[in-house]
């Protein structure tokens, strides 16, 4: 028997959803950055989409831990073209800030529904999604520096693929 309140329940189940669909976009943004030969911020991106599907994870395996159901819905196709590195850039700060939103709407449902321990787990997905807002913010703030100059994005392409090297060594 599920200790998590409907409504609750049912808005995780869409979080998850949501989450996996963050995945789904940095991939096509990723995918889109390798077909332009900015290959270290495909990585970066990459590396952005795995930690989406461990965001999905985490809420999943918090759901099944308090007795939920998982219901998985489907997702939908994310964009397939995109603009510059700037435009791609400023496009995931606005996704962030968009499921900030929803991380705190989840928060106020659980917190009406004074379903404590969701109010708990939330808390890290509050800071994460600090983090996220910060880390996009500053790519977009970097890119903007750069404007046109190809040699400028050339080298924040490189430090870009730093991440993935970063991610692969702690998952070895």
């Amino acid at each position: 028997m599920s200790v998590i309140p409907q409504k609750v329940q049912d808005a995780i189940n869409e979080q998850i959803k949501n989450e996996l669909y963050s995945a789904y976009i940095y991939l096509a943004m990723s995918a889109h950055f390798e077909s332009e030969s900015l290959t270290g911020f495909a990585s970066w991106m990459r590396v952005q989409a795995r930690e989406e599907v461990t965001h999905g994870m985490k809420l999943f395996d918090y759901l099944t831990d308090r007795g939920g159901t998982v219901a998985l819905k489907a997702i939908q196709a994310p964009p397939s073209k995109f603009d510059s590195p700037l435009g791609i850039f400023q496009t995931a700060l606005k996704h962030e800030q968009e499921v900030t939103a929803m991380i705190h709407g989840l928060y106020a449902l659980a917190a009406q529904e004074h379903d404590y321990p969701t109010q708990v787990a939330l808390n890290w997905f509050v800071t994460e999604q600090v983090e996220e807002e910060k880390t996009a913010a500053e790519i977009v703030a970097q890119l903007e520096m750069v404007a046109d100059n190809r040699t400028a994005l050339l080298l924040l392409d490189r430090e870009m693929a730093g991440r993935g090297k970063a991610a692969a060594g702690a998952g070895a």
